[in-house]
């Protein structure tokens, strides 16, 4: 049996890399000409890393990334609002958050693929099924029949376009700009997230390797994205700690990602006969909890994990029953944390701020102990 899967995202690789140690040979079809280690930065909850460790990655990882073992938010003078200690987690699960360039993730999975054949310069363009086959029509003119196809394609996925069109996607009316900056922070910010509220705005940043800051900007607006762009940055966080002003002031505009953030509304559609979906295809997230790519990255040892034991109808209802729950917790805690991170009103920051400071620790921690603990197989 071969598997093919759509897209050579961090959920497409790992999947492949998952499928392989399984003996399973996959073929991965990715849009782009060439795979370049671009993007700006990632962190690796617990839960990834733990995917990761069963995947002998664990350790490669840590070496080109950075440890963070606390999660901060504050106030844009960044005083802490509330705290999440992550070494509970450390060491319960043996297992670290890791901060990490998405580009040089990206290029461990690459060197990890194996025998799995990749193919760039291949942007699906559509499928079509007759009552024995299926095919995958490329835009390059290629076409090839497919017994499994996973759908890795994101949020703009046209392996669901296929099977189910009509799931809608929701708007967030946030912009995020992310970029990764030559710097060093200083020494008590250097294994920690942390991440700034005001109003309308939010402001975050981490260190992923020795001299290289990961940050990322969110800002509301009411009726275009066009309303807010890199050059309005320093005047809109003028009034944050001067560290961030110095990260704003350090950054090249060149090399900003700028997104509109959106999710999936949840649905409970996630297969149909021989083609499946994984990661933001199926359960794209707002970014607010960090989570994205660590579902995606569970989604990938899941799916492996049921292939391996089951028959093809089995294993895609398998898969979906054993995810959808933590899957779509995370979508819609992730939404309602990124509502509350930007109130419209001075008033209403000052009470969430409030809230913030009396929510007890045990809370939060419990709920991260859903999270980071994997989903059972």
């Amino acid at each position: 049996m071969v598997i093919d899967i759509i897209g050579a995202g961090i959920g497409g690789l790992t999947t492949a890399i998952a499928l392989s140690k399984k003996g399973i040979h996959t073929r991965v079809f990715e849009q782009a000409e060439e795979i370049k280690p671009i993007g700006a930065g990632i962190i690796l909850a617990n839960n990834a890393m733990q995917v990761y460790q069963k995947l002998g990655l664990k350790e490669e990882i840590e070496k080109y990334g950075n440890p963070i073992s606390s999660l901060k938010i504050t106030k844009p003078n960044l005083r802490p609002l509330s705290k999440i200690d992550l070494t509970y987690f450390e060491r319960k699960y043996q297992t670290k958050n890791i901060a990490i360039h998405r580009g040089i993730l990206q290029q461990l999975l690459l060197n990890r693929l194996g025998k799995t054949e990749l193919y760039v310069n291949h942007q699906l363009s559509s499928i079509t099924e007759d009552k024995e086959a299926t095919f995958l029509h490329f835009s390059n003119g290629k076409q090839i029949h497919s017994s499994v196809t996973l759908g890795a394609d994101g949020i703009n996925s046209k392996v669901r376009e296929f099977i189910y069109p009509n799931i809608p996607i929701r708007k967030a009316n946030q912009l995020c700009l992310r970029g990764v900056i030559d710097f060093e922070l200083p020494v008590q910010f250097r294994h920690e997230l942390n991440e700034a509220w005001g109003t309308s705005e939010r402001f975050g940043f981490v260190q992923i390797e020795k001299n290289k800051v990961y940050w990322y900007a969110l800002k509301s607006f009411e009726k275009s994205p066009n309303e807010f762009s890199f050059s309005q940055l320093e005047d809109s966080f003028s009034n944050y700690h001067p560290l961030i002003l110095e990260i704003i002031k350090s950054s090249n505009k060149e090399q900003i990602n700028t997104a509109e953030i959106a999710d999936l509304t949840p649905t409970d559609k996630w297969f149909k006969n021989n083609i499946c979906l994984i990661g933001d295809a199926i359960h794209a997230t707002t970014p607010n909890i960090g989570q994205g790519a660590c579902q995606a990255i569970e989604d990938a040892y899941v799916i492996a994990e049921c292939l391996n034991k089951y028959n093809i109808n089995t294993a895609f209802s398998t898969y979906k029953n054993q995810r959808i729950e933590k899957a779509h917790k995370v979508v819609k805690t992730s939404w309602a944390i990124g509502k509350m991170a930007h109130p419209k009103k001075p008033l209403l920051a000052n009470l969430r701020n409030q809230l913030l400071k009396i929510t007890p620790s045990s809370l939060s921690k419990k709920q991260n102990e859903r999270i980071f603990q994997l989903t059972s197989t």
